[in-house]
C-alpha cells in the first residue's frame, strides 16, 4: 500500500508520525506499548493514570527521544500556575527534558483556555519545555475559529463517520493556518462497531473506522484505545491491509454513520 496514507510528515510535529497513535490509558501495559513502538507507532497519548505503561514508556524515551512524539497535559488546567506545575510534574515523572504536545483537556469542561492559561502554555513553549501546544475539544464552532486564528499549534477533536460536523465547522479555517488536526472517538464510542436497527449492510470495523478519519487530507492523525495486544493487533493489521478508503467504501460509511448518529445521541468517554 501507499506509505503516504500511513505515514505524514507534519510541521507542528518536526518529525515524520505514523498516523496511528497510541492512546496508552485504555489497559495495555508496557509490553504492549513496546510491541507497538517496534511497529512504527510513534504518537503516544499519555495521561498520569496510565500507570501501566510509564514505567516502559520512561525506559522508551530514555532509549531513543527523538522519533517518539509525546502528547499530554495536566489532568486539570483552569490557572495558569497548575498548567505550568503540571508541565514540570509530567517531565519529572517520565524524567524526559520536553514534552512534544502539552494540551489542555477537553476544553470547557476540565480546562479553560483564559488569558493566563494560554500565556502560560506561550511561555512553556518558547522556554523549550514543550515543542508544542494545543486542546482536546468537542466545542466545533469554538474549535474552528481557534484553529484559524490562535497561537494553538494541534487540535485534537471528535471526528468519526457519525460525526462529521467538523468538515463544515473546522477543517475550512485550515487554509488561513495548518495546525495539527488530532481525531479521536473514531469509533464512536463502540457505536459505530454495530449493527444498528433495520441496517442491512456491511458494519464498520475499528480499522475502518480509523481508515475513514485518514481517509480525509485535513486528519495528520487518529488516536486508538486498545484495552490490550490483541486489539491493537488486529486494529493495525488491518489498517496496513486495507489502506485507503475505496469510493464505494467511502460512501457506505457516510450512509452507515448517518443511521447510527440517528439511532443513538447517547454521550460517554472513549476512542
Amino acid at each position: 500500500m501507499n506509505d503516504s496514507f500511513l505515514y505524514r510528515d507534519v510541521p507542528t510535529f518536526g518529525k515524520q508520525v505514523f498516523r496511528l497513535g497510541l492512546a496508552t490509558n485504555y489497559g495495555i501495559d508496557g509490553d504492549d506499548l513496546e510491541w507497538a513502538l517496534a511497529q512504527g507507532m510513534n504518537y503516544l497519548f499519555w495521561t498520569s493514570r496510565a500507570r501501566k505503561v510509564t514505567p516502559a514508556l520512561k525506559a522508551a524515551l530514555k532509549r531513543d527521544r527523538k522519533p517518539v512524539i509525546l502528547a499530554c497535559g495536566p489532568l486539570l488546567g483552569f490557572f495558569g500556575g497548575s498548567v505550568k506545575r503540571g508541565c514540570e510534574q509530567i517531565l519529572k515523572e517520565l524524567d524526559t527534558d520536553y514534552i512534544d504536545i502539552f494540551q489542555l483537556f477537553w476544553l470547557g469542561r476540565t480546562s479553560a483556555l483564559t488569558p493566563a492559561t494560554l500565556e502560560t502554555l506561550i511561555t512553556l513553549r518558547e522556554s523549550g519545555m514543550v515543542r508544542a501546544i494545543g486542546v482536546s475539544i468537542h466545542d466545533r464552532e469554538r474549535a474552528g475559529k481557534l484553529a484559524g486564528d490562535s497561537p494553538l499549534d494541534m487540535f485534537m477533536i471528535r471526528y468519526n463517520a457519525a460525526h462529521t460536523g467538523a468538515e463544515q465547522d473546522i477543517f475550512p479555517y485550515l487554509a488561513r493556518r495548518r495546525p495539527a488536526m488530532v481525531a479521536y472517538t473514531a469509533t464512536r464510542w463502540g457505536a459505530l462497531l454495530k449493527r444498528p436497527k433495520g441496517w442491512e449492510g456491511p458494519v464498520m470495523t475499528a480499522a475502518d473506522c480509523y481508515r475513514f478519519c485518514l481517509n480525509n487530507p485535513n486528519v495528520d492523525l487518529v488516536l486508538t484505545g486498545p484495552k490490550d495486544r490483541r486489539q491493537l493487533q488486529e486494529n493495525l493489521n488491518q489498517l496496513r491491509e486495507k489502506g485507503p478508503l475505496s469510493e464505494e467504501e467511502h460512501k457506505w460509511m457516510r450512509e452507515f454513520g448517518r443511521v447510527v448518529h440517528k439511532a443513538s445521541s447517547r454521550f460517554t468517554f472513549g476512542y
